[in-house]
């Protein structure tokens, strides 16, 4: 082996994404990417400054969620996934949501974790015939991962939501599997 081989070969760092649940010893590994300033923009919260207000979060919204799972890098949580049916009369159909800490950006752990989902959502959840995805228009990174994962850009919907005080544009995503 060259020593121009060697270097990539070392520089090449090998990681395992799983998906589990969650447990109220991950705020830490939460807190990191909950204060984080690159991702808070692209989600419903604020940026969190107090590990006690992540906590309190995590008890009331994260724990309770029925499908929600830590993005874990060699056993350690880095991001969160979860899967959220609509109404009662939308049962058919589910919302992915995803997020992961600004320093795994771009290395394909994102997508890894979605096609882990898809391995799995449509036995987990009975009669799930549709996964939908909804995306601001400025979040190309998240539109790539999905894409890269087999979702199907179906549209933009113009004024769809007022995100953080502003009305936004999202990107629609759906994967049905029959589709795919």
């Amino acid at each position: 082996m060259d020593e121009k081989t060697s270097e990539v070969n070392q520089s090449r760092q090998f990681h395992e994404v799983t998906l589990r649940e969650f447990e109220l010893t991950d705020v830490d590994d939460y807190f990191v990417w909950a204060s984080d300033d690159r991702v808070s923009p692209w989600w419903r919260w604020d940026t969190f400054t107090l590990k006690e207000d992540v906590l309190a979060f995590m008890e009331k919204t994260v724990l309770p969620h029925p499908w929600m799972r830590a993005i874990c890098l060699n056993g350690r949580p880095v991001g969160a996934i979860w899967v959220t049916h609509r109404t009662a009369e939308h049962q058919c159909c589910a919302e992915l949501g995803y997020v992961i800490a600004s320093q795994y950006w771009g290395r394909g752990i994102a997508t890894e974790a979605v096609n882990l989902v898809l391995g799995t959502i449509f036995g987990d959840m009975e009669g799930l015939e549709r996964l939908e995805a909804l995306v601001l228009v400025q979040n190309v990174g998240s539109q790539k991962v999905l894409e890269k994962a087999g979702f199907t850009k179906e549209g933009t919907l113009k004024k769809y939501l007022i995100h953080k005080g502003k009305i936004s544009d999202m990107v629609m995503y759906s994967f049905i599997p029959a589709d795919n």
